[in-house]
């Protein structure tokens, strides 16, 4: 029984520690330096912070409609700069920091079929990784890992992140509160879809990428 339910505490624990991380930072919206709060989320998100800008991104939006969509262009400038910041970590830092990420996120056994995905599909990895749940920081470490070329890794990541941005500024304007109220309510939910995409997105790479 006790063996059985061991998976649970650990999911339960996990899961209550993401809502506890998830609640502060949706507290810092309401900062009185808030825009500032999600330029540094955003950017950290980009290279080792786990919970998404997205998070401080909707409530701002929703409480300041007339200006969501440069709320959201400063998210989008913040992301795309921690994405080089990945980047940096994993072209200069990858045996010490970028190692301790990527083991963190369990994506170390992902290496190869990254190196063939880059090698490959490089341009479509940064924008599919910058617009879905797949995380943005392995793609940016490991990005600099395999030496991307860095002026495109940096226009793909400018139009990949600030579409889904955009598109979450349009939602919060058209739909207003309801929209931000279904994302709080039934974020575990939104965590695990997040969770199989995550899998999934790894699964097509596998799929895609012929084994050498």
């Amino acid at each position: 029984m006790s063996i059985a339910a061991a998976p649970m505490r650990v999911y339960h624990k996990i899961m209550g520690w993401i809502r506890q991380l998830y609640e502060r930072t949706l507290q810092l919206s309401e900062h009185p330096k808030a825009t500032w709060w999600l330029a540094l989320i955003s950017f950290a998100e980009s290279s080792f912070f786990p919970i998404p800008p997205d998070v401080m991104l909707l409530p701002m939006c929703l409480a300041n409609r007339d200006r969501a969509y440069r709320i959201a262009g400063i998210c989008t400038l913040a992301s795309v700069l921690g994405g080089l910041f990945g980047y940096l970590l994993g072209f200069f830092f990858f045996d010490t920091v970028g190692v301790a990420i990527l083991e963190f996120y369990g994506a170390m056994d992902k290496y190869n079929t990254f190196k063939n995905w880059y090698a490959q599909y490089g341009m479509a990895v940064v924008f599919i990784a910058g617009f879905t749940p797949i995380p943005y920081k392995v793609v940016t470490i490991t990005a600099g890992v395999f030496h991307f070329s860095i002026l495109p890794f940096l226009l793909l990541s400018l139009a990949s992140r600030g579409l889904r941005f955009a598109i979450e500024a349009w939602v919060v304007k058209r739909f207003g509160e309801p929209a931000v109220r279904f994302i709080d309510k039934y974020f575990d939910k939104l965590t695990l879809l997040a969770a199989v995409l995550f899998i999934g997105g790894f699964l097509a790479i596998k799929w895609l990428v012929p084994s050498h």
